[in-house]
């Protein structure tokens, strides 16, 4: 079912490269659509965010308030919660809102000693939107990853976009709003939702910057609005890269690689192991526990099509292919990470040794689970704090600071042609040129 690759094979590349591939560009039928639904609701604001709500999560309300959650109905879902999905969330929420204080930045300055002042002011995005996925595919732990880090970066208001449709109200996801600190939310979703989230309507505000996953629509939507708003980013299918030594219980292997593959068919889940036993029985393990898994269809899919078992020559090799490959979440499954973890340089999350399992990532263990996905962690970074804070420099230049720096700057005015910038320092100037 899972093909097998081996690294010693001379077409390895071309055969590694060809299961990495996925076609990312935007449908054009479904990016035609998307332009349509922006355009209509820049121009009609909440009229048109009924409209397509009323006829594609077959909603019957009639205005914007009918589709607003109040913070009483938040808190009411919270309390109808049994009590160990209560302290699920809040325990999960804790983790997160621990880790990602330590990532929040500080403002900073120095001065010359020509008395001239420089640095950087850190301040927080005024308001953002979070894109929640409703109905069925319902992540609360989305709503903790996208709000917490928002909230610890000193956002002032969090605006929370979730489809329910039908009417299906997730009460997991309406708790975890309340626990995240959620200002206000919405029933509604889609590219409709993402334009009246970057564009204002008459009800929902414009925000700064939209982050959290969806479809294809949803996708392409944040794609359109970027420059008009800020997104986190476009994110393919999930991905998990395991590095094992072989001496992990086969079967934690075979459900890591699952744990991925169930979220859809076109997921990707690949083990890197130099022990061609261990691979023997991963494999016979995958065959043993899949017709017992409740989303087997989608595992079987999503191994057959874009899984791999990987024989390599040794974790060396197998750390230069994960670096090469750059995966969303990577699996360091080996009796001594901590030895093997300088040499991964290229991961969105690198989870260490046999007992870290990808899915305490996902949910609770702190750091973030928006991750770059499609080679992206070559140059991206995880969801934090900091997509939620921006940078300022400062300059406060002093009399004697601009003798020294309007001479510079003067200088490469001049030569790039730019008198007017040249005249603007040397009339600070002493003495001018």
């Amino acid at each position: 079912m899972i093909r097998r690759l081996d690294s010693r094979d001379a077409q390895f590349q071309q055969e590694l490269s060809a299961l990495l591939a996925f076609e990312s560009s935007q449908d054009p039928e479904v990016d035609a659509r998307v332009a349509a639904i922006l355009d209509d609701v820049k121009q009609r604001g909440d009229a048109a965010v009924i409209e397509y709500t009323q006829r594609f999560d077959s909603l019957s309300a009639a205005t914007m308030a009918e589709l607003e959650l109040s913070q009483a109905e938040l808190k009411a879902a919270f309390e109808r919660l049994p009590q160990v999905q209560k302290d699920a969330l809040q325990a999960a929420a804790a983790r997160v809102r621990r880790y990602h204080e330590h990532q929040k930045a500080a403002s900073w300055q120095y001065t010359d000693e020509d008395g001239t002042m420089l640095g950087q002011q850190v301040t927080a995005l005024d308001r953002v939107g979070i894109y929640v996925p409703g109905g069925k595919a319902s992540y609360p732990s989305s709503v903790l990853m996208n709000a917490i880090p928002a909230h610890v970066a000193g956002v002032a208001e969090i605006i929370m976009v979730v489809p329910t449709p039908r009417g299906e109200r997730n009460d997991l996801v309406l708790a975890a709003a309340y626990i995240a600190g959620v200002s206000r939310a919405f029933t509604i979703g889609g590219a409709q939702a993402v334009g009246a989230l970057a564009y204002g309507t008459q009800t929902i505000p414009q925000v700064d910057k939209i982050t959290g996953p969806g479809n294809a629509y949803v996708a392409a939507a944040k794609r359109r609005v970027f420059g008009i708003v800020g997104i986190d980013m476009v994110a393919g299918p999930s991905e998990i890269l395991v590095i094992c030594d072989g001496t992990t219980d086969p079967d934690w292997i075979a459900m890591d690689l699952f744990s991925q593959a169930e979220h859809d068919e076109i997921a990707q889940a690949i083990l890197l192991c130099p022990d061609a036993a261990f691979i023997e029985k991963v494999a016979a393990s995958i065959d043993r526990q899949l017709p017992g898994m409740p989303r087997a269809d989608i595992i079987r899919a999503s191994l057959t099509g874009r899984g791999a078992l990987i024989q390599v020559k040794d974790l060396a090799e197998a750390c230069q292919i994960a670096n090469w490959i750059a995966p969303e979440h990577l699996e360091l499954s080996v009796a001594e990470p901590q030895v093997w973890l300088p040499e991964l340089k290229h991961a969105g999350a690198i989870f260490l040794g046999k007992f870290t399992s990808e899915s305490l990532g996902d949910y609770c263990a702190g750091p973030n689970h928006v991750l770059p996905t499609a080679r992206t962690a070559r140059f991206a970074s995880p969801l934090g704090v900091y997509d939620f804070q921006k940078r300022s420099s400062l300059i406060q230049v002093s009399a004697a600071g601009a003798q020294k720096l309007g001479r510079i700057a003067s200088t490469l005015a001049h030569g790039e042609g730019l008198q007017a910038h040249a005249k603007a320092a040397e009339y600070r100037l002493d003495e001018q040129p």
